[in-house]
């Protein structure tokens, strides 16, 4: 009973959680075209800071997580800021952009960091630490994650065509759901650390030496090296792909409206997907797992480039996204507890994944943003998809294999 109650408490978390993000940043590309009048290159300016802002972040999130362990302090403070979304983005944000693009993007990139990002990584980081304590998937609990950001993206289209800003609001209102959720939630925080391959062992005590013990080792780099070489692109394909799917209709509007329910199909069969890859995953192992979900990124970027002007091809690439997903980043957290200590699996996650990933966008986000101006979309995502290829191949050799689990 206490693990299907924790299940089900968490799985509903994840929900609304996503439900916030989504609703606040679904649309954020076309959200500071619209309002914000912003072109490619300024868009990727934007995006590029608040990948600064993440790299600061992400290690603070990290390390307290770690050092915390189970305790809800670092949520409370996540579940405040998305309940003040909503006159953030509309009083504060969106007025600072119009009047000097470079305060408003500094401003931006810290509550944005620590509100969605680097929020994020603390929630799912939070949770699989509670599955494993539990005994129960991360993955199919992060499923309903997956249909919250559904939900929120099928009427996302729609309510910002009635007003640009009222979906910051919608994602306050889900907040306070979040904070009852959290509130009514019991966390055992015993000195129990149950680990992934089955059996127990007494926690010791976290201190900041074991963060330094990881830059020391070679199997931490191969893995910064695969985030950096293919999961950051997936940000950056995904920051202006709304505005790309939008420009092939005749109206704004349209495209919209056609991308909310694009996305929102996509994260359906994602959720589903969601449910089977750690079945998946257990299977082929992490490393298969991870290179796995590099080519089937390298496939779905490419083919987005191959099939311009077309809505309903580059609509079924979107879709590969949905299988993509879920077997990279049930991988990802796999591979960190093949290879990783679980006493930083927070760090691994929040610095050698995010930091890394953040780092990565940093770099990439404002070229491509250039290029989409330069050479369109098409082209720029030609470019991408061969740039992702690249660094599966050298994964490849790099990263580590796991002998595959039998578990399902």
């Amino acid at each position: 009973m206490r693990r299907s109650r924790s299940y089900w408490v968490f799985s509903a978390f994840f929900f609304f959680y996503f439900f916030s993000f989504s609703s606040s940043m679904s649309l954020f590309g076309i959200w500071l075209g619209q309002v914000g009048g912003l072109d490619g290159a300024g868009k990727g300016t934007i995006f590029a800071i608040n990948s600064i802002g993440v790299l600061c972040i992400h290690p603070i999130y990290g390390y307290i997580s770690d050092k915390i362990g189970l305790r809800k302090h670092l949520l409370w403070v996540i579940i405040a800021l998305l309940i003040v979304a909503g006159p953030f983005f509309q009083f504060i944000y969106g007025p600072l952009l119009a009047y000097n693009i470079w305060l408003g993007a500094v401003v931006g990139s810290i509550y944005l960091g620590a509100t969605f990002t680097s929020g994020t990584a603390v929630v799912e980081t939070f949770i699989e630490k509670i599955g494993r304590r539990n005994h129960f998937e991360y993955g199919q609990s992060r499923m309903f994650g997956s249909l919250g950001w559904a939900v929120a993206t099928f009427f996302a289209g729609r309510t910002f065509n009635i007003n640009p800003n009222l979906n910051f609001w919608v994602c306050s209102s889900s907040a306070v759901i979040l904070a009852i959720l959290l509130y009514l939630t019991k966390v055992d925080r015993g000195d129990k650390d149950i680990q992934e391959h089955g059996g127990t062992r007494k926690s010791e005590h976290f201190t900041f030496r074991e963060v330094l013990n990881l830059i020391r080792m070679g199997k931490f780099w191969a893995f910064v090296i695969y985030i950096v070489g293919i999961t950051c692109v997936f940000s950056v394909y995904d920051q202006q792909f709304p505005v790309y799917f939008s420009s092939l209709f005749n109206s704004p509007e349209t495209g919209n409206k056609m991308y909310g329910y694009l996305n929102s199909v996509q994260v359906f069969v994602e959720a589903a997907c969601m449910f089977m890859a750690p079945a998946i995953v257990n299977k082929i192992g992490s490393k298969k797992g991870l290179l796995l979900g590099g080519l089937l990124m390298f496939i779905r970027i490419t083919c987005s480039g191959l099939a311009d002007g077309l809505p309903l091809a580059v609509a079924g690439t979107k879709l590969i996204h949905s299988f993509e997903v879920p077997i990279m980043f049930i991988s990802i957290f796999k591979y960190i507890s093949d290879h990783f200590d679980t006493r930083v699996s927070s760090t691994m996650y929040l610095v050698g994944y995010q930091f890394s990933g953040a780092l990565g966008a940093t770099l990439i986000a404002p070229i491509a943003g250039k290029l989409y101006d330069d050479i369109g979309f098409s082209n720029t995502y030609l470019l991408l998809g061969g740039y992702v290829l690249l660094f599966t191949i050298i994964s490849a050799f790099t990263l580590r294999g796991t002998k595959p689990s039998l578990e399902t």
